[in-house]
């Protein structure tokens, strides 16, 4: 791909703005369609347009898969401490609830999803 000035500045301008509206999707996944995995999804493709327009600045993909790893666990942890509990629990607590588990499937998502750009881009294309 050649570089392209508009390309790199449109870019630049539209990710802080993909990259709020992927945690909108996720905040707001509690109360409507969306979610965890979309908003990761839509964080995910960040990730992969800052890659576009700058290849030479890599994210460390052992920290992304540490991320990941940890978020499944402490998404699994919070599950097993709040089973049973789940009915005794106030509105705001499932809000709390609800929303915390969302992000953490968020940024799991996110991380998987650009380990995985990044698995074909230098891994499989060699």
């Amino acid at each position: 791909m050649k570089d392209s000035a508009i390309i790199r500045t449109t870019s630049k301008i539209l990710i802080p703005f993909v990259i709020v509206f992927g945690l909108y999707v996720i905040i707001n996944g509690a109360d409507s369609v969306g979610g965890g995995f979309q908003g990761g999804a839509v964080l995910a493709a960040a990730f992969i347009v800052r890659w576009l327009i700058l290849p030479n600045r890599e994210i460390s993909v052992r920290y992304m898969k540490i991320v990941e790893r940890i978020l499944l666990l402490a998404l699994f942890a919070s599950g097993m401490l709040l089973l049973g509990h789940e009915m005794a629990m106030t509105y705001l607590q499932g809000r709390v609830w609800m929303i915390a588990a969302n992000l953490m499937i968020g940024v799991k998502v996110a991380c998987g999803l650009t380990i995985i750009f990044y698995r074909f881009v230098f891994i499989e294309s060699r």
